[in-house]
């Protein structure tokens, strides 16, 4: 399928408005696993996902510590040039190989990422990263303009084709443009959570790409959730802990029921609606979202192609003032 594309910043890589996002195929047993996950369906859930025309996957080498960027390869392996998606990673997370419950730390000294770099590229068994970037600020004491530094150097060295930002603010932005064009950001956004927009705005004015992710906020934004299916999560689950998930339920649930009505006008799912929300920004290129199986694909396939309307967006705005969910602007 051809499926509508948008440059990601003047990377000349033009991305389809949605992509396959592999947290959750990282699986349990780790600190911010979804619970038990069989790789046969991943693997399944991402060839369908390129069948149906999307052309990026966006990964990590913390998600499942490894096994996200193995599976990935595997889903991969055999697939034509011309077939092959885009493959998007990250670095800065570094685990405790003897305790895969523990929290990741944020390293970022220029050792450490050049062995992630290495350590990826020998997962996804590929000679060239695409869009390689950094999960989060660096905790470690490195600096940013030295880490941002790193990966500038490894975009210059043909290691990865493109170099971008995940979770940083706009004051990070514009320091790491002045060491070396940033050529994307990845921030969390979606209807519940839109802090991001004034680094979107940065985005567009600096030809930088927005790949926004948690578009659905991790399965909230998609109708398919209640009270009763959050208290059921597993325990290797890490939206057990998530306040969006405790402490803002009942708001965020109630601003899903409001999407339904909409879906049903267009002929789509409330999570394509979701997702259809956060590419009507100014700035946004595309969105990042997540699946397990087949069929998850097909829910929120519709928003690469759908637009909202100046009415559905008063809608939600209205929706989005009346549930209290979330926080920052209500409206693109």
């Amino acid at each position: 399928m051809s499926l509508p594309t948008a440059p990601l910043g003047d990377t000349g890589m033009d991305l389809t408005r949605v992509g396959f996002g592999a947290w959750a195929i990282g699986g349990g047993d780790w600190a911010a696993g979804w619970g038990s996950q069989d790789d046969d369906e991943s693997i399944s859930a991402i060839r369908h996902a390129v069948d149906q025309g999307i052309n990026w996957i966006d990964t990590a080498a913390v998600y499942g510590l490894g096994r996200s960027e193995e599976v990935v390869a595997r889903a991969l392996a055999g697939m034509p040039e011309s077939d092959r998606p885009y493959i998007f990673t990250k670095c800065g997370l570094v685990w405790d190989q003897q305790n895969r419950r523990a929290a990741p730390e944020r390293i970022m000294s220029a050792a450490s990422v050049r062995r992630e770099v290495e350590d990826s590229l020998r997962r996804l068994d590929v000679e060239r990263i695409d869009l390689y970037q950094v999960h989060w600020p660096a905790e470690d004491g490195t600096a940013l303009e030295d880490y941002w530094q790193t990966m500038v150097d490894l975009r210059d060295e043909g290691k990865v084709r493109a170099v971008g930002l995940s979770n940083h603010d706009l004051a990070q932005l514009e320091i790491a443009e002045k060491v070396g064009h940033v050529d994307s950001l990845q921030p969390p956004f979606s209807a519940i959570k839109r802090e991001a927009a004034a680094e979107l705005a940065w985005c567009a004015q600096h030809a930088t790409g927005a790949i926004v992710y948690s578009p659905m906020q991790s399965g909230l934004l998609t109708g398919a959730f209640t009270e009763e299916r959050v208290a059921a999560l597993p325990e290797d689950d890490h939206r057990r802990e998530n306040p969006e998930f405790t402490t803002n339920l009942a708001a965020n649930l109630a601003l899903a029921t409001a999407l339904e009505p909409i879906a049903q006008r267009h002929g789509v799912s409330a999570g394509a609606v979701a997702v259809a929300w956060t590419l009507a920004w100014p700035g946004v290129t595309a969105a990042i979202v997540g699946a397990r199986r087949p069929e998850q694909v097909d829910g929120w396939l519709p928003a690469a192609t759908l637009t909202l309307t100046a009415e559905d967006l008063d809608t939600i705005a209205q929706a989005i003032v009346r549930t209290g969910a979330g926080s920052g602007p209500d409206r693109p």
